[in-house]
């Protein structure tokens, strides 16, 4: 029973711990009194739980508990007249836990978390707090586990987060979902927030629990603003992308966990049912006609799943997907994407040609897939010298252990012995 109990709480806490911190910030307004008081909330599940039972809507118990405790919190700190009206708030909700039945209904505020996701990204906020805030207050990771994701120590992301909620606190950005106006430039601040949390798990070399965890949280809340915005194709776009990259996570490493190349994977450990959910929902984006960069990437990622062998893969198709994505959203890493594809349809001498119009441009000259992609290039041509330099070059801006250690056997493989 205790097990049941522990597992059950542990379910809301992945499930719930937003939305009972959006339901606590908008009736206070206090980012850091919300955490505090859902911690309390969960602490109390685990004591009362075992003894009353699971209630029959664990999110709504825990909101309630979350937010009595608040308003006993106010209330104790009440000395002050500002206290007092603070508290005067939160006057019609019970002291106490009510009944199942008094309950709120657990879609009664549906759009909460999507406030606390448009509030976390507010363009006020740079980008590596918007992307640590959201992790912190819709997923309940803690400090320990955002910064390891990020690869930060703890104390750095700890004073990452207390400058965003003083931010928040006293620039007075409203806890909201902006204006309609507002809401097509502030909804690609989301997406893009939202992607980066996927790719912070699903980089190589993040491979751990807590990396996995951040990846089906953003998975989640992909899939929650895509069903709070029906009518935005590039939501659903991004969905769909997500789902496709994330049903290759198991063949993507071997059992040493070194790093597999695309089209040297076992596909038949590739999830089909998450591949055939996320072509479902990508054509469903596409069928809006008003296509977008997250609609167009997750296509590429669709020829990949679609194919039943590398041999297979459709790499001109693969070609014209990039050439349009770089018409829509340019830069030299999907050029360098682009160049990949046309080394894969059109031969390798078609692809080093862009590669290394891109190399002299300079803007990657820190990014090791450049000259990764440039050894492949040239080991393919047989030019091995060149290869090797390139290897080495890669080799020594890689980011990750992982990858520098698939680029050590790549080196290895084209050395003479």
């Amino acid at each position: 029973m205790r097990d049941a109990v522990k597992e059950a709480v542990a379910t809301a806490w992945s499930q719930e711990w937003g939305r009972v911190v959006a339901a606590v910030i908008r009736q206070t307004g206090d980012w850091s009194l919300a955490e505090e008081c859902a911690q309390d909330a969960f602490e109390r599940a685990l004591e009362r739980w075992p003894r009353d039972g699971v209630p029959r809507r664990p999110g709504a118990w825990l909101t309630t508990t979350a937010r009595n405790r608040a308003l006993d919190r106010l209330r104790r700190a009440a000395n002050e007249s500002v206290k007092l009206r603070e508290a005067a708030r939160l006057a019609p909700e019970p002291v106490r836990p009510a009944p199942p039945d008094e309950l709120p209904p657990d879609d009664a505020v549906p759009d909460d978390r999507l406030r606390l996701i448009f509030t976390c990204c507010h363009p006020a906020l740079p980008l590596p707090a918007q992307v640590a805030l959201t992790l912190r207050t819709l997923t309940g990771l803690s400090t320990a586990e955002i910064a390891r994701a990020f690869l930060v120590p703890e104390g750095t992301m700890a004073q990452r987060l207390t400058r965003a909620k003083n931010k928040i606190k006293n620039a007075g950005i409203p806890f909201r979902v902006p204006p309609p106006e507002l809401l097509p430039e502030r909804t690609a601040a989301v997406l893009a927030v939202l992607y980066l949390l996927f790719n912070a798990g699903y980089a190589p070399g993040a491979e751990g629990p807590d990396q996995r965890r951040v990846t089906a949280e953003a998975i989640r809340l992909a899939r929650l603003l895509a069903a709070l915005l029906p009518g935005e194709p590039e939501a659903a776009g991004l969905l769909a992308l997500m789902l496709l990259h994330d049903a290759r996570y198991a063949a993507r490493t071997d059992a040493a966990g070194d790093l597999v190349p695309l089209d040297e994977q076992d596909r038949s450990r590739w999830d089909r049912r998450q591949i055939a959910e996320g072509t479902a929902v990508l054509e469903a984006a596409l069928a809006e006609r008003r296509p977008g960069p997250y609609q167009v990437q997750a296509a590429v990622a669709a020829c990949h799943a679609e194919a039943v062998d590398a041999a297979a893969t459709d790499w001109a198709q693969i070609a014209l997907l990039y050439g349009e994505l770089a018409r829509m959203a340019p830069g030299p890493v999907v050029e360098l994407n682009r160049a990949v594809a046309v080394a894969m349809a059109e031969g390798p001498e078609a692809g080093l040609a862009l590669v290394d119009a891109i190399a002299s441009g300079g803007e990657l000259a820190s990014y090791h897939l450049l000259p990764a992609t440039r050894a492949d290039l040239l080991r393919r041509l047989g030019r091995r010298r060149e290869a090797e330099s390139a290897y080495r070059e890669a080799l020594a801006l890689a980011p990750t252990a992982t990858e520098r250690r698939y680029l050590a056997c790549r080196l290895a493989s084209i050395t003479p012995g």
